[in-house]
């Protein structure tokens, strides 16, 4: 469900020219945050979904030092979009700059995936962040990442933040707008993933970014539309043909059905698969190969 450029009733990109006053800045003084916030002046317009494609995503660069997590290189030639973590939740600088040029050399889109600073947790334990420290945190984390892709002659395309971060934004709009403008600040030309029906997808429509609405292959949804807490009955799905099917059904119907039976109207632009799950590389062939079947063609986000 790719969207071309100019389908949109407004250009993100002449948005972003126009833009002068920033949704969110920082207090110098307390490293917290001011609501000086403005709406923008005209917001793009739905855009009809395209069921000729979907970008599968998949998030890569999670091993840290001696440990090693994923099958990055097994994968890559799966998806088409590479969400590449950044320090913080997981990677290292050497993880960084060696899952960088696995991507470009397997031609993936390149997006940074910023995380809360908690490597012991995964990135996966919310923290007592102010949007201030979120500003700044996926700022850096943006940047970091930038510096190793354009070091081997590729460009960042998009930023995805990772686990406790990206649920805590999908649900609050001051975290959501503390994101949407650092990555505004750093390129109005990257677009941001974000839960679709969310706080963080609204937030980067109403600054001028393109907003991808991301579904996910192998987790449970509520009735409405929000994700499973990890640890709960049917937080997760571990059957590579069900998580397959599902996919194929979100890029031709735009819906999904929740755990207890009921069906929901979901938008999705690109599709998780989580890189360190124990059965990744199964679901990605798998949800390839359904995704052929049924004609619907895996591409990057456009």
């Amino acid at each position: 469900m790719n969207r071309k450029a100019g389908e949109c009733e407004t250009s993100p990109q002449t948005q972003s020219a126009e833009r002068t006053t920033p949704l969110y800045v920082t207090d110098e003084a307390d490293g917290r945050g001011n609501e000086n916030r403005e709406e923008s002046e005209t917001a793009p317009g739905p855009c009809e979904p395209n069921a000729a494609g979907i970008d599968l995503n998949c998030d890569l660069g999670e091993s840290f030092g001696a440990y090693t997590l994923g099958r990055d290189a097994e994968i890559l030639p799966f998806v088409t979009s590479a969400n590449i973590a950044c320090g913080f939740h997981a990677g290292d600088p050497s993880v960084m700059q060696r899952t960088v040029k696995l991507a470009l050399e397997a031609g993936v889109a390149i997006g940074a995936h910023p995380g809360l600073p908690d490597l012991a947790g995964f990135g996966r334990r919310n923290l007592d962040v102010s949007a201030g420290e979120v500003y700044a945190m996926t700022m850096y984390q943006i940047g970091a990442l930038n510096a190793f892709v354009r070091a081997e002659g590729g460009t960042l395309k998009h930023v995805k933040p990772h686990g406790a971060l990206y649920n805590m934004a999908a649900a609050r709009a001051d975290l959501a707008e503390a994101i949407a403008e650092a990555v505004y600040r750093v390129n109005p030309a990257l677009t941001l993933f974000g839960l679709a029906k969310s706080e963080l997808t609204r937030a980067a429509e109403r600054i001028g970014l393109r907003a991808a609405h991301e579904a996910f292959a192998d987790r449970g949804y509520r009735a409405d539309g929000s994700l499973i807490k990890r640890g709960l009955p049917g937080a997760l799905i571990a059957d590579a043909g069900t998580a397959a099917k599902r996919v194929v059904r979100l890029a031709l119907e735009g819906r999904v059905s929740t755990p207890d039976g009921e069906d929901i109207e979901l938008r999705a632009d690109t599709i998780c698969l989580h890189g360190d799950g124990e059965h990744a590389l199964a679901f990605a062939r798998h949800i390839v190969e359904a995704c052929q079947a049924a004609g619907v063609a895996v591409k990057p986000f456009e």
